[in-house]
């Protein structure tokens, strides 16, 4: 399974979204929030030959402890209701006790992030709401989580694996501070269907879905 950090993730979705010609207006956006995970299968092999596994999981996000959850996207308006962009979420999942104990981790987490990268579509609605601008969007690309696992059995994964397709859709309200900054607030989901690999030979495949309640920061030029 390759291996990519962050910013080569980042530097391949800013490569593809090239082929979007540049809009009259730029929109840079960072936020934080509040993230939750709904219930999902894992399954697969368990290392050093221990057997196939297939559990359900209460993921947990911890948004708010170190390293924190937040994202950032870039914005290409090509006009006053349509635009273009990339995206990059530093989601994170981490399974609780009684499922590692099931299955002999000692360590079965996403938390240096469950990162998702999309290629995005957005829509807006310049002043529907007085000075309120609403806006949707959604993007599809890539996860490429921190897999960090540690087996009983000696086992013992640290690093950035792609996974799989990913997903998200997106609505809020952003609000002008100025003629250059605006503040929002968003609801978010982003889905994922991660397959990978544990050091000495095991393996593992689950589907990870995240709702986030964002707000944050953009800047227009």
């Amino acid at each position: 399974m390759k291996r990519l950090i962050p910013g080569a993730a980042l530097a391949a979705a800013i490569t593809a979204s090239m082929a979007v010609p540049v809009a009259a207006e730029t929109e840079l956006s960072v936020y934080m929030g509040w993230q939750t995970l709904p219930h999902s299968r894992i399954k697969g092999e368990l290392p050093n030959n221990g057997g196939s596994y297939n559990e359900l999981v209460g993921w947990e996000g911890k948004p708010f402890s170190s390293p924190p959850y937040y994202g950032a996207r870039a914005t290409w308006w090509k006009s006053e209701t349509l635009g273009f962009g990339i995206e990059y979420t530093h989601t994170k999942a981490y399974a609780p006790g009684s499922v590692k104990t099931a299955l002999g981790f000692d360590r079965l987490e996403f938390s240096d992030g469950h990162n998702v990268a999309t290629l995005n579509v957005m829509k807006r609605w310049p002043d529907k709401w007085g000075t309120m601008t609403p806006y949707v969007g959604g993007g599809i690309g890539f996860a490429f989580p921190h897999v960090d696992a540690s087996h009983v059995s000696g086992s013992r994964t640290y690093g950035f694996q792609v996974t799989g397709p990913a997903a998200r859709v997106l609505a809020g309200a952003t609000m002008p501070i100025n003629d250059r900054y605006s503040v929002f607030g968003e609801y978010q989901f982003t889905y994922s269907s991660n397959e990978g690999t544990f050091d000495q030979g095991g393996t593992f495949k689950t589907d990870i879905k995240t709702n986030a309640l964002n707000v944050g920061i953009s800047m227009k030029f």
